[in-house]
């Protein structure tokens, strides 16, 4: 059975619900990142902005909020003002062909949508082209198991998968749990 892989945007308030901030604690997820003040941050998959208004708080450069759905970003900006945040800057693109310059962010965050790509080596080859020598990529994604929400069982990639995959384009990596349902994978870029 084919799936639309792609998040509808009319369920955007799902994705900012207080339910949702409680079971991910974003906070809890961007420390895992390590970023400082001085880090430029690209939120693949940002959505509405769950996890850009928090990176936001923590660097004074920008944060890169890049989505395909303009109407995710529209909600991101409406978000964004209402916390005052002025330094996320909203790009509409997809994974694959990201539209960013060549070794622009120290970091980068994609949560919950790597099961959405088309083509998992080319996003892999865009992360890798975004990120700066020695920059951090963070991924975090559904395991590959039977749960109630989520995205379906089969466009789920298995977190050992998912390692060897980051692995295989040069990351060196970290791979750790949030809990059952939830894997996290802390990728370094090598420094050449």
């Amino acid at each position: 059975m084919v799936h639309n892989k792609r998040f509808d945007p009319k369920n955007a308030d799902k994705l900012m619900s207080e339910k949702r901030k409680a079971e991910l604690q974003p906070e809890k997820i961007i420390d895992y990142l390590d970023v400082n003040e001085y880090d430029t941050v690209a939120d693949l998959g940002a959505g509405p902005g769950l996890f850009s208004l928090p990176l936001a708080r923590l660097t004074d450069n920008d944060v890169y909020a890049v989505d395909i759905e303009p109407e995710m970003l529209e909600r991101l900006k409406e978000n964004a003002e209402a916390a005052n945040i002025q330094n996320i800057k909203p790009i509409v693109s997809d994974l694959e062909n990201i539209n960013l310059a060549d070794h622009s962010v120290a970091r980068v965050l994609n949560t919950f949508v790597i099961h959405e790509v088309t083509d998992l080596s080319r996003a892999m080859d865009e992360i890798k082209r975004i990120l700066k020598p020695g920059g951090y990529l963070l991924l975090v994604d559904w395991e590959a198991v039977e749960t109630e929400s989520g995205p379906p069982l089969e466009i789920r990639i298995p977190s050992k998968e998912m390692d060897n995959v980051l692995q295989e384009n040069g990351f060196n990596t970290e791979l750790f749990y949030l809990d059952a349902n939830h894997y996290a994978i802390k990728a370094k870029k090598d420094g050449t």
